[in-house]
């Protein structure tokens, strides 16, 4: 199973409508229409600055898989989110990382003891903060791409394009969304993007190419 959702932001960009200094949001991830994890969001940000903690809980079977947690944090600029610091921890694996050098144009990533340093792609986001970054790309840019880096030694290419508004209805509410697409060989991934709520993802959508369907949805959103 992938890893899809996640997220990012701050004041510097206030014309973005940026969500609270604070806000968690829960999620429901489901496979094939049957909840498989509880997926539970902290994002704090400020003074150029984000914080990003995620925490994954597995329901039914899924729950003997163990837990999951990931961390970002970095700053927010002009040009968007700047990953800083990303940590992948699950139960039963080795702990993945990446630091990101924006001065030295490096990223440097940890798996199994091993470490690896690689140039720095242009909009490079790691496997949490690349989700939130969309809600600071300017609305009609498109396409929005971003080189992510999953702390492994690897770096994959995403590329989103505009696909439409719609209104969509969750647990956590209803509301108006802007909606993104990516499509990739036999995969397809679809994001909503909760334009009264800072442009938080409230929906993900990822078809396999074998027709396995992932989807995460908003559950809760709560600013403390």
């Amino acid at each position: 199973m992938r890893n899809w959702l996640f997220l990012p932001l701050s004041a510097a960009l206030l014309a973005h409508a940026a969500p609270p200094a604070q806000v968690e949001i829960e999620y429901e991830l489901r496979r094939n229409g049957s909840p498989i994890a509880e997926v539970h969001e902290r994002l704090e940000h400020g003074n150029g600055s984000y914080q990003l903690t995620e925490t994954w809980k597995g329901k039914g079977f899924y729950r003997l898989l163990g837990k999951a947690k990931r961390f970002s944090r970095g700053n927010v600029t002009a040009e968007g989110l700047r990953p800083l610091e990303f940590a992948d921890e699950r139960t039963g694996r080795d702990t993945a990382r990446a630091w990101f050098d924006w001065q030295g144009g490096t990223v440097t990533m940890q798996y199994k003891g091993e470490r690896h340093s690689r140039p720095l792609p242009p909009h490079a986001q790691d496997r949490l903060s690349f989700l939130l970054a969309l809600s600071f790309v300017p609305e009609g840019e498109q396409p929005i791409v971003f080189n992510i880096a999953d702390g492994k030694g690897g770096l994959s290419r995403h590329e989103y394009l505009f696909a439409g508004r719609e209104r969509l209805k969750t647990p956590a509410g209803e509301f108006d969304a802007v909606k993104l697409l990516r499509e990739k060989e036999d995969e397809r991934s679809e994001i909503w993007l909760a334009t009264q709520a800072g442009r938080l993802p409230v929906r993900v959508l990822v078809t396999e190419s074998d027709g396995t369907r992932y989807e995460q949805v908003a559950t809760r959103i709560s600013a403390p």
